[in-house]
């Protein structure tokens, strides 16, 4: 005897928080980040041979305000993660990132101390793309997985609830409890 008895096939049942990650996972905004060459797989990405518009996520947005997912792809050096993180800290929550490229990922090829070894040294990453440069397929197949994310409430730059945190201590504290 709940409302789907009652309305039958005509009404639809859900939660606002569904529907409101339902919404988000099809309207995504990328910032894109075209640091080096990846950014000409990621400007393939937004072509029509891969069609990103399917997805809803066609407006590339420049500005970070209007973004929520970010796409660092290419080659990070320190002089510049300052700069990436600033972006990052401009986005409204909640926001993802997508690193994409070896280079991003783990430094590439360039083991230097001018050059991050990975973004997420200084980025909470959601994503990671391989490939020197990867495909633009690859790209899209991490914008699914992005997705995904999104419709289950998941991000990793989204703060815990006060709820959350004290059971997280309460975990710990179990676990030390254990070990001791």
């Amino acid at each position: 005897m709940g409302l789907e008895h009652a309305f039958g096939e005509s009404a639809i049942t859900t939660t606002i928080d569904s529907a409101i990650n339902w919404c988000r996972k099809n309207s995504l905004w990328p910032m894109p980040l075209g640091i080096s060459c990846c950014g000409i797989e990621m400007m393939a990405f937004a072509m029509p041979k891969f069609d990103v518009s399917r997805f809803g996520s066609e407006v590339f947005r420049f500005s970070p305000r209007q973004s929520d997912l970010l796409i660092v792809a290419g080659t990070t050096t320190y002089k510049m993660a300052t700069v990436v993180r600033k972006i990052y800290d401009q986005m409204p929550d909640p926001k993802w990132v997508i690193a994409m490229g070896a280079c991003t990922s783990s430094g590439g090829m360039y083991r230097t101390y001018s050059v991050v070894q990975g973004i997420d040294q200084f980025l909470p990453v959601d994503v990671y793309v391989a490939g020197c440069p990867p495909r633009p397929d690859n790209l899209l197949h991490a914008l699914i997985m992005i997705q995904e994310k999104v419709q289950r409430g998941e991000s990793r730059s989204t703060p815990m609830t006060v709820a959350e945190e004290r059971a997280e201590k309460q975990q710990l504290l179990q676990i030390q409890g254990v070990n001791n």
